[in-house]
């Protein structure tokens, strides 16, 4: 007889595990103990189950680096029991958590799932049950008694993407995710079928947990007749250590000097200065056009095809291993966990 898989679910927070107050109407946190009083499918689904908490549930608009690194940790000091991982999270901060996450589970072979829900798990059309079931099932898949997706990953309705290539395109259809520079790793219908040739391969070694994230990031969406001085402002922050710029199109900004200047000035200080595109989908193709030529030759960094999520979370994690500006630039351009396609 085979023995069942192990599955852990950390509740952050979220809609999936609010319920509304029968006298009030308002929403309040879910205990995880009466879970499967309004899940009753728990019951006769073929895992072991079991749940963790955090002490005060936030909503993800609440979401800091100090709870990723909390996340993490709940993993570690779990991470030999268990054969998989389902973290229930709001959907408004879900791309940084699992962008964050890919980065901190450095060694990772197991399932990490992220899933919630638009609706409450306790209305009638919630989305929330189908998306606990099937992101449990995933976390509990294996093949040859290895896992399926030894990797950080969003399910969201009806389909299974990669965390740190992930980003939320709508406030209140079901279908609230995309992963517009990556493959679906998964698509659930009658069966799950999973894209192998998506899925990060499996790792080998011990997994190491990183406890530090430095937060001095900021970031600077260009749009036409942006401020120069307000720019220069914006980079003399006390602290900063690095800015994401989001640029139109293929990484394209303005020419105006006094902008190329501000910039120019900060990257002297040592302010890592990283290019992304505003677009959902495509990528940064940095001195390709005139207009951001002058990005490439005072040393603005590429993010070639990642997200806005993954560039920010990425910088927060190199920043936070003690490594100097130089050194971020330097390794920022290399994959650490299937975040940017191959150069």
């Amino acid at each position: 007889m085979t023995e069942r898989r192990r599955v852990l679910i950390i509740y952050t927070g979220g809609t999936i595990g609010m319920m509304a107050d029968p006298r009030s109407g308002a929403l309040r946190p879910m205990d995880l103990e009466h879970l499967e009083e309004h899940v009753p499918e728990l019951e006769r689904i073929a895992v072991q189950l079991d749940a963790v908490s955090f002490e005060q549930p936030i909503d993800s608009s609440d979401m800091k680096p100090a709870d990723w690194i909390r996340i993490a940790q709940l993993i570690r000091e779990h991470y030999v029991d268990h054969d998989g991982f389902v973290v229930l999270h709001g959907s408004d901060t879900m791309a940084y958590t699992a962008s964050a996450l890919s980065f901190l589970l450095e060694g990772l072979t197991k399932p990490v799932i992220l899933t919630g829900s638009q609706l409450p798990i306790g209305t009638i059309r919630t989305d929330g049950k189908e998306n606990l079931l099937t992101a449990i099932e995933i976390a509990a898949a294996a093949e040859n008694g290895k896992p399926t997706v030894p990797e950080v990953a969003v399910y969201f309705e009806y389909s299974l993407y990669r965390g740190n290539r992930t980003v939320k395109v709508h406030a209140e259809r079901f279908e609230a995710f995309r992963s517009p520079n990556w493959p679906v790793l998964a698509e659930a219908g009658v069966r799950i079928r999973y894209d192998q040739q998506a899925i990060l391969p499996a790792r080998s070694g011990p997994l190491k947990v990183h406890d530090h994230m430095d937060a001095n990031v900021g970031v600077i969406r260009l749009f036409p007749g942006i401020s120069a001085i307000w720019v220069e402002q914006a980079l003399s922050t006390p602290g900063l250590r690095a800015v994401v710029l989001t640029t139109f199109g293929s990484g394209n900004g303005p020419t105006n000097p006094e902008f190329l200047n501000a910039l120019s000035r900060a990257i002297n200080a040592g302010i890592v200065v990283v290019n992304v595109t505003q677009c959902v989908g495509g990528r940064v193709e940095q001195g390709r056009y005139n207009t951001s030529k002058d990005f490439s030759e005072m040393g603005v960094v590429s993010a070639h095809d990642m997200t806005v999520e993954a560039t920010i979370t990425k910088l927060m994690f190199l920043l936070g291993q003690g490594l100097s500006g130089a050194e971020v630039k330097d390794r920022f351009g290399v994959e650490l966990c299937g975040e940017v396609s191959v150069l």
